[in-house]
């Protein structure tokens, strides 16, 4: 009988020991890549970062999503890349970042030609050299996955403002539940 308790105890610290780890990495033990490790650098080292992002950032609130998308998007024959700090929790998607080298040389430093740093839920995608930006439009009673609008906007690059410009904006139906 006290063997099956200790085995039992034992058993339930390895679980709320798991659990804990759990909690506190997101459900991944996985370390960062070299690319994530690369714009968490850069987001932190960037005066325009907002305090809000550089604290999720270095207290481990948020990371820089693994699903870095390498595309051109400015037209220059170079990938530009498309960063998203997330939370790993029901915020989600909470700032959007556009880093290219567009107009410097090839072998120049990153620099951010976009930034969206008040998000909430937010996706991003690449149609047609342009960037997606879908953000919910919550009403009262909507769960957390199932906003009842869903905001649509696009951005094409302007190489004389040397940023994203906006391009259209359209709220469309949400997801059913």
């Amino acid at each position: 009988m006290r063997r099956s308790r200790i085995a039992f105890s034992s058993l339930a610290t390895l679980a709320v020991a798991t659990a804990a780890m759990l909690l506190t990495t997101g459900g991944s033990s996985a370390a960062p890549t070299k690319s994530q490790e690369l714009f968490k650098k850069t987001l932190l080292e960037d005066a325009k970062t907002t305090t809000a992002i550089k604290n999720l950032l270095s207290t481990g609130g948020g990371i820089v999503a693994p699903d870095i998308t390498f595309t051109d998007l400015t037209g220059d024959g170079r990938s530009d890349a498309i960063v998203v700090v997330d939370t790993r929790g029901v915020a989600g998607a909470v700032a959007l970042y556009v880093f290219s080298t567009d107009g410097a040389a090839e072998d120049s430093d990153l620099r951010a030609v976009y930034r969206s740093q008040r998000l909430y839920h937010a996706s991003a995608g690449v149609s047609a050299a342009t960037l997606v930006v879908r953000t919910p439009r919550f009403v009262e009673g909507d769960d957390v996955c199932c906003p009842a609008k869903v905001v649509q906007r696009v951005y094409a690059w302007s190489a004389g403002n040397k940023t994203l410009t906006l391009r259209s904006s359209e709220e469309r139906e949400g997801p059913t539940s």
